[in-house]
């Protein structure tokens, strides 16, 4: 099977997930919710019609003409997914794929289906693609290099058993959206769905502020009421509900929206329901805060940027997790 007939395979799976019926999804979100309960209905086709778009045919071409990537290639790529947000781990499915390698892709115990629906669909458009994918939940053997993709507690077990390897090992990181004060609110509205996309549960998902001094938080808690629907579901409003008591025991100042919490706080990675903010007095502070915590930063969303508000959660195919260039790390497999 040769680069095109890859390609081609991937162009034609970009449309049919983009036209599948409502009864199809309904069955796919029935699946992934009994393994997860925080896989809604609209998280569920929210990432399936996102991979859809970004399985356009000439955002493919776009993609893959960066690299000199061989016809076909005998190696054989672990791939270790995470299960925070549906199908989170289908970049590097595919990446594997596009390269000509095979796959073998450890599921999340918290996602462990709709990927099998991807697989399904692929193979009926390229039979030859059985050949290339293995799917299991087992410990897995006889693999040339490793994508893993975890907790800094579970990276540092990847570290160790995958270490000999080639690899990617990527490890908790979030993201931060800079305010500058000439947002207006319908900025800040797209940039709720950055927070609340997903429950806030995924990598790009904001959940740190950095705002100038003398910011007036109110008019943006405000402007986010929209969002109330996160509060209908019980996992959300019992996460509220701990930290909301948390602080209020332990005396620590934050601001209650009536569904989710602020906290102005250093780290950059806040508990479910909980957003944390940072001020800054001036564009080299800013810059400072930035650079310091890079490594734990996986976009930085602000309006007039690369990634505007409402963006973080539709990256396109060549915005790489941590900044690690997955498609060349494959293409220099040896």
């Amino acid at each position: 099977m040769n680069l095109q007939s890859r390609l081609n395979a991937f162009k034609t799976l970009g449309e049919q997930l983009r036209n599948l019926s409502e009864a199809e999804l309904d069955e796919w979100y029935f699946r992934a919710t009994s393994y997860n309960n925080w896989f809604t209905r609209e998280n569920v086709v929210h990432a399936v019609k996102a991979l859809g778009e970004m399985l356009q045919a000439e955002k493919l071409e776009q993609w893959v003409n960066r690299y000199g990537l061989p016809e076909n290639s005998n190696k054989k790529v672990a791939v270790i997914m995470a299960g925070n947000i549906p199908l989170v781990g289908f970049h590097d499915f595919l990446s594997v794929l596009i390269s000509g390698n095979s796959v073998v892709a450890k599921l999340s115990s918290q996602d462990p289906h709709l990927l099998k629906e991807i697989v399904a669909l692929l193979i009926k458009i390229n039979p030859e693609f059985e050949n290339k994918i293995e799917l299991t939940q087992e410990t897995i053997r006889g693999f040339d290099a490793v994508i893993a993709t975890g907790s800094n507690n579970s990276a540092r077990y990847f570290e160790q058993y995958f270490g000999k390897y080639p690899n990617i090992i990527r490890k908790n990181r979030s993201s931060v959206a800079v305010i500058t004060g000439n947002e207006s609110e319908r900025d800040i509205q797209a940039l709720g769905k950055d927070i609340f996309q997903y429950y806030g549960l995924g990598c790009r998902n904001v959940s740190k502020l950095l705002i100038p001094e003398g910011f007036d938080l109110s008019p943006f808690i405000k402007a986010l009421e929209d969002f109330k629907w996160v509060a209908d579901h019980h996992k959300w409003v019992n996460n509220y509900d701990y930290n909301k008591s948390i602080y209020l025991v332990n005396d620590e100042p934050h601001l209650d929206s009536g569904f989710f919490l602020m906290k102005e706080d250093e780290a950059f990675v806040s508990p479910i329901s909980v957003l944390f903010y940072e001020f800054y007095k001036n564009e080299q502070e800013l810059e400072d805060k930035l650079s310091k915590q890079k490594e734990q930063i996986q976009c930085v969303v602000q309006k007039g940027s690369e990634i505007e508000p409402g963006k973080a959660q539709q990256p396109e195919l060549w915005d790489y997790a941590d900044g690690v260039d997955t498609m060349e790390f494959l293409s220099q497999l040896k």
